[in-house]
């Protein structure tokens, strides 16, 4: 996909981190209220030393990646020069109230006798000194870098063995697994949806600034065409004079709405200089040509509208000057984008689109749509196999597994953990369908 495509997509943002996690993240994103404005590429490991695995899987579709806590961010970076922009849900003592009131009620765990390790000594003693809970009994090991995990395990089991600690309080899921199969009553951190919230809402405008970065500058000629150009130029045609005139206050009109300056350019055009996150909307993701319509209904008269993208105003004015050549051998019908990396695309008239009928769903939309239809809405029901999708789509099971990973690159689904088989053979590969 190139630059220029993508800007005509939503922000798509990666998720990386244990399946339980992401799975959370994507339900809670769901819920935004500005969800229509981006989607979530679910990539879930079993394993932390997955995590550069599956990001680097998914790098080529998304444009920031949201890892769900700092262990797996560093890990990420240590792996190598992360591919797009990358923030983590952090940790805090925002978590610690509701895991200490689950193990109180649960497993009867003396909340001042416990071990926590990951979040930061301060926020430990701010939560306890809120609940009104002394600290005295509280052992805490903070998280500086991936080497501080070897020791979290040691470090809890070590307390509770000399019935110092009552359980044990991590938001890492390997050490959660590790200390359970030891016998050692432990308790997950989860972060809060609050947490959660501001994560994604800070990946989305990671995100968002990435794409603008990337190409910043859009300069886009407007330009009478031949046939509406006057026999002869000069300070005493008037006709000429007045239709100048008209076509600027015709631009200026759309362009004052994208915040663009307009400014004369030779005898028979103008040039618009805009932001192209401005024209992007002007353009409906630059999907229909801005201001020939507007000057057809106003004047009468066709014109030739070239765009240039660019890191530099000189780049951009480059591909314009290209662009508007496109537009003109095309007779006007159209307007002409040319990308910073050389992507050209034609966009039609406004008018030659129906806004008012939906866009064409994708083939992975309409496959979800028909099993969702078949499943219905109860979440439970969304929980599928390849065997189900197969049955349901009349393919064979191979083929059902490759659509369901289609759904997953397109963020439709995400892969759950994979079920043991009770015969022998290849574990089941369950998948979470997003209902939209």
């Amino acid at each position: 996909m190139t630059k220029v495509e993508r800007l005509r997509t939503k922000i798509a943002i990666g998720v990386v981190g244990p399946h339980d996690l992401v799975e959370h993240i994507v339900h809670i994103g769901a819920g935004l209220p500005d969800a229509a404005s981006f989607r979530l590429v679910g990539a879930p490991h079993a394993g932390e030393n997955e995590t550069h695995d599956k990001l680097s899987k998914i790098a080529g579709s998304i444009d920031v990646v949201l890892f769900t806590g700092p262990l797996q961010y560093d890990l990420a970076r240590r792996s190598g020069e992360l591919p797009v922009p990358a923030t983590f849900v952090p940790v805090s003592g925002a978590g610690l109230y509701s895991s200490l009131l689950r193990g109180v009620l649960s497993q009867g765990i003396d909340p001042a006798r416990v071990s926590i390790d990951s979040i930061p000594a301060a926020d430990v003693a701010e939560a306890y000194e809120e609940i009104g809970v002394p600290m005295d009994g509280v052992h805490v090991s903070e998280y500086h870098q991936p080497e501080s995990v070897r020791d979290f395990i040691g470090f809890h089991e070590k307390l509770y063995r000399a019935g110092a600690t009552t359980a044990a309080l991590t938001t890492i899921r390997t050490v959660a697994k590790k200390l359970e199969a030891v016998q050692v009553p432990v308790l997950r951190m989860m972060p809060t949806p609050h947490t959660l919230r501001l994560a994604l809402n800070t990946a989305a405008l990671l995100g968002t600034g990435n794409r603008l970065e990337e190409v910043q500058i859009a300069i886009v000629l407007v330009e009478l065409p031949a046939a509406a150009r006057p026999a002869h130029s000069g300070p005493g045609n008037y006709w000429q004079q007045e239709l100048k005139l008209a076509l600027h206050q015709s631009l200026l009109a759309e362009a004052r709405l994208m915040g663009a300056t307009v400014v004369p350019r030779g005898e028979n055009g103008y040039v618009v200089t805009a932001t192209v996150g401005a024209l992007g909307q002007a353009t409906d993701g630059f999907r229909v040509a801005p201001f020939m319509d507007r000057v057809r209904a106003d004047m009468g008269v066709a014109v030739e509208v070239g765009i240039g993208l660019g890191h530099t105003a000189r780049d951009a004015d480059s591909n314009a000057l290209i662009a508007v050549e496109r537009a003109r051998n095309a007779g006007a019908t159209a307007a002409f984008l040319i990308g910073d990396d050389g992507t050209t695309l034609s966009l039609p008239l406004r008018q030659r689109r129906r806004p008012e009928q939906p866009a064409e769903p994708s083939r992975a939309d309409k496959i979800l749509d028909r099993l969702v239809e078949r499943l219905g809405d109860d979440p439970e029901s969304l929980v599928v196999g390849a065997e189900t999708v197969a049955e349901i789509l009349g393919v064979a099971p191979r083929s059902a597994r490759r659509v369901l990973q289609e759904l997953v690159e397109e963020g439709l689904a995400w892969a759950l953990p994979p079920v043991k088989s009770a015969t022998a053979g290849r574990p089941r590969r369950p998948y979470r369908l997003v209902n939209r």
